[in-house]
């Protein structure tokens, strides 16, 4: 069934065509990856698809009763939003019209007159209403789902308007996913989220029954939720079956026959040139003009390859990172670190990290939200005094870093004069590295401060190459990039030859660029030789902390747990502050037990499913057993887990 139809979409700003008579069709089950340069008009359809924008020519159509959800890339502030991301203004109206209904049929004793019936009625269709947007269980869906998106416990109950964009993205798309829509337009859903949010989402909508049109820049999420790929890149959509790294297969092996179809023309041409030459100079003139006729047709094949073969390099940033000459030995130590620990007030950071950067090491360090790595790298480049433990230097290297908000010392300054200022290049030389970023005639002389942050960071990594570093230090360097933008870095930092650390939350070019993955585990570091088994080792390391072994640590009444009885207020301080870190601890410790029940919860279900799906004449006693037994420890878990929510409530 089609769920919505796109037909000859155009659209133009300022005499520049974003769409060119754009045409789509979704069916039900598609799971379409939207990709394509910044500016290309991807977020443009979608508010066309959505009704916020007019197209010029062409119309969208869709079937009354498709619900379409619609998650934008930017909420800038908390309009049209509920005092808590907990309530519901639409079904609140409706349990206060509820309300009303009740105590009008209350105050009626004549149950068969006509009042009474009208009232009757209009109540029915209000509670259907309510039961059909999950009215009864919605505040209990709302606190599971953002618990899957990542949103603290305690932002439940905070007003929206002291929310964070990143909390208000969580919230709004929690929102989005209760109303359960045919349709989900999805506008970089992954901003603001951590790896485990985003796992979380990836599970959910790879069950999701609906359709979805994603946009996203995070090329290792478009792998795990689409199954088509639609590129709009001047105007044109071109789709393919399959998700982005299929995609990016079979446009390499088209581009790659375009090459040497435009190779054969270009000696065709030759040929027919020659042979046209030769036919007028042995007068043949009506091989003549039969051969003329054959290489203007060429001419304009030729012209049509050229253009198709160029127009997708067309948009990319085309640089390439190259550090000064090295000296010395690539193995040398670049960087000692030596049982470094970090705490901001009571709260300890990370402890006893260890590591020794080499002049050849490329690392990337991960970790969830709020782990230190930014801090660590900070607390490396000298930015943080307060630590314990030691970092030592080499004496002689010189090193380049982007940060993850990039700054300009002179926010009035044009690109070209900041590049200039920062460099030995000429006025025509910096021009040119300038057009290899995309900045282009009138784009060299706007002020810095008016630049969107995808420019920003384009322009600092200009300023950057002229630096020629052997250590290289980048804070999530493909933010605000482009994925064209972010391959022609990736090849770039894969083939320089200085070392690297860079902290990146971007799973494509962790696997892409990194040699080696420092990751943090439990607030300490550990290497990885790759992202994937990191994560594994994460995921058992949370395992072994929540096991049904550890529920008496986590148990407010286990005798095993030492409180501080005394809470009067002779106590010392630092009694005090251990005592709410206790808390804290075991708070975080319960809510982690809710989860694994959750996670425990949803797998016995579904083995308690397929079980009793399998059932028959030949079912053995052993599998009945195993299925009586199945039963008792899903009771246990649903009885400690609804425990754990007294407690927590």
């Amino acid at each position: 069934m089609s769920l919505l139809t796109i037909e000859n979409i155009t659209k133009s700003y300022f005499h520049r065509t974003v769409l060119d008579h754009v045409s789509l069709r979704i069916q039900e089950g598609d799971r379409l990856g939207f990709i394509g340069p910044n500016g290309a008009g991807k977020t443009t359809l979608f508010k066309i698809i959505n009704g916020k924008e007019n197209p010029e020519t062409g119309q969208i159509i869709k079937p009354g009763n498709v619900i379409i959800g619609y998650l934008t890339q930017h909420i800038d502030d908390a309009s049209g939003f509920d005092s808590t991301a907990l309530r519901n203004k639409e079904l609140e109206d409706l349990e206060y019209q509820m309300h009303k209904l009740e105590v009008s049929m209350g105050n009626f004793t004549d149950h068969q007159s006509i009042e009474y019936r009208t009232i009757t009625t209009n109540y029915a269709a209000l509670t259907s209403k309510y039961e059909s947007l999950d009215g009864y269980s919605y505040e209990r869906n709302m606190k599971e789902t953002l618990q899957g998106l990542g949103l603290a416990q305690d932002a439940l109950s905070r007003p929206l308007s002291s929310l964070s964009g990143g909390e208000m993205m969580r919230v709004a798309l929690a929102r989005i996913l209760l109303t359960r829509p045919d349709i989900l337009l999805l506008d970089e859903p992954t901003n603001h989220l951590d790896v485990n949010a985003m796992e979380w989402l990836e599970e959910y909508l790879d069950k999701f029954k609906g359709a979805m049109i994603l946009i996203s820049h995070d090329r290792y999420f478009l792998d795990k939720v689409t199954n088509q790929t639609a590129e709009l890149d001047g105007g044109k959509l071109s789709i393919r079956p399959g998700n982005y790294t299929k995609y990016m297969n079979q446009k390499t092996i088209e581009l790659d026959f375009a090459k040497k179809e435009l190779l054969r023309i270009e000696k065709e041409l030759e040929r027919q040139t020659q042979v046209k030459q030769t036919m007028l100079s042995h007068r043949n003139m009506s091989g003549y003009h039969a051969r003329e006729k054959v290489v203007a047709k060429l001419s304009d094949e030729l012209f049509s390859a050229k253009t198709n073969a160029t127009h997708s390099l067309s948009r990319k940033m085309n640089f390439k990172l190259l550090p000064r000459e090295q000296t010395g030995d690539q193995k040398r130590v670049l960087i000692d670190a030596d049982h470094l620990s970090k705490a901001f007030d009571e709260r300890m950071i990370f402890r006893d990290v260890t590591f020794q950067l080499r002049a050849c090491d490329k690392v990337v360090l991960v970790g969830p939200n709020g782990c230190g790595k930014s801090t660590l790298l900070s607390l490396i480049l000298g930015k943080i005094s307060e630590f314990s433990g030691t970092v030592r230097l080499c004496s002689q290297f010189r090193y380049a870093h982007m940060g993850q908000h990039v700054l300009f010392e002179q926010e009035d300054n044009t690109p070209l004069d900041e590049l200039l200022s920062r460099s030995e290049c000429s006025e025509g030389q910096a021009r040119s590295v300038l057009a290899r970023f995309g900045f282009k005639d009138v784009d060299c002389f706007k002020a810095i401060h008016v630049l969107s942050g995808g420019e920003r960071s384009r322009l600092y990594l200009a300023c950057l190459l002229q630096e020629m570093p052997d250590v290289l230090f980048l804070d999530e360097p493909t933010n605000h990039l482009d994925i064209p933008s972010r391959e022609i870095l990736e090849n770039a930092l894969t083939d320089f030859n200085g070392a690297i650390f860079a902290v990146s939350h971007d799973r494509y070019f962790i696997d892409k660029c990194a040699e080696k993955v420092w990751g943090f585990i439990n607030g300490t570091l550990e290497t990885f030789d790759s992202y994937e088994q990191y994560r594994m080792f994460e995921k058992k390391s949370k395992a072994s902390n929540t096991s049904f072994d550890s529920v008496a640590v986590i148990s407010p009444n286990d005798d095993s747990i030492e409180y501080d009885k005394d809470t009067n207020e002779s106590q010392s301080p630092s009694k005090l502050r251990q005592s709410k870190a206790n808390e804290r601890r075991l708070t975080a410790q319960k809510r982690d037990r809710i989860r694994s029940c959750e996670q425990l919860i949803s797998v016995y279900e579904q083995e308690k499913s397929s079980l009793e799906e399998s059932f028959g004449a030949d079912t053995t006693p052993t599998e009945y057993q195993h299925y009586a037994n199945l039963l008792v420890s899903i009771d246990q878990v649903y009885e400690e887990y609804m425990q754990l929510q007294e407690c927590e409530e």
